[in-house]
């Protein structure tokens, strides 16, 4: 099995592409500590995990309830292999002006400080035992998207976080990178979706925007962060892998589809 006897932290575990990495994890061998703020989801989730597994109620832009998870998982477990920042919001829909100084901050704190927070108090344990961080990008963090600019910027950010990270990292034997889906079915994106004016159109639209013909389920992005979480990426670091279905690859014929 790929990821035997890991210990792996999954930041925003409880649901989505957080709990389809964890499952993935899971079934290639790996124990897991998902790590989530909505406390409800935590024991469901744990349940579809298996036992044996960890659940902690974490608001990741927060120090010391971030300091404290790590601690957590160190002590239950005894070693930390791989750090999975998927935390992640994308909220609001709003232009950059009509952005409220509150929902850029939460923005920014929660994409982005929680990978600061994971990485400041969990990069000694990665170190001593030759690890990985892996961060959940998106493909807006090169090609943008409308009414979404502060999302859109974390995104960015994250991705010259992740080869920034990597640069620092290597001599240390830690390797650090990144998915970067377009569309992925989540509960997140389903929401978003079902308030939209055209519910029906915006799904015929996600289903388009990826050449392979359809928007996927977060299984996906899942089969993706477990090579990259295991030795077979044992050479691959600072990179930014598209699990886009070719969405970054430039425009469709709108008749031909």
């Amino acid at each position: 099995m790929l990821l035997e006897n890991k210990v792996v932290l999954v930041t925003g575990g409880a649901q989505g592409i957080g709990l389809e990495c964890a499952k993935a994890y899971v079934a290639e061998g790996a124990m897991v500590a998902i790590v989530d703020k909505k406390e409800g989801l935590l024991e469901p989730a744990l349940n579809k995990l298996g036992s044996g597994h960890l659940g902690i109620y974490c608001n990741v832009s927060i120090a010391n309830e971030v300091q404290s998870a790590i601690q957590k998982t160190l002590e239950h477990f005894g070693k930390l292999d791989a750090i999975h920042n998927n935390a992640g919001i994308a909220h609001p829909s709003k232009a950059l002006h009509d952005t409220t100084e509150a929902e850029w901050d939460e923005l920014m704190n929660v994409n982005l400080k929680s990978v600061f927070l994971t990485t400041k108090f969990g990069i000694t344990a990665l170190k001593n035992s030759k690890g990985c961080i892996l961060n959940t990008s998106s493909l807006v963090g090169e090609i943008g998207q409308e009414l979404h600019a502060a999302y859109s910027s974390t995104k960015g950010a994250m991705n010259a976080l992740t080869r920034s990270m990597a640069l620092d990292y290597a001599a240390d034997g830690v390797r650090v990178n990144a998915v970067a889906p377009a569309g992925v079915w989540t509960p997140m994106l389903r929401q978003w979706n079902s308030e939209q004016a055209l519910p029906h159109l915006m799904e015929i639209y996600l289903q388009r925007i990826h050449p392979l013909g359809y928007c996927p389920e977060a299984d996906v992005v899942a089969s993706a962060c477990v090579f990259l979480l295991s030795d077979m990426a044992r050479f691959i670091t600072g990179c930014i892998l598209p699990v886009s279905g070719g969405a970054e690859l430039g425009y469709k014929n709108s008749v031909q589809g």
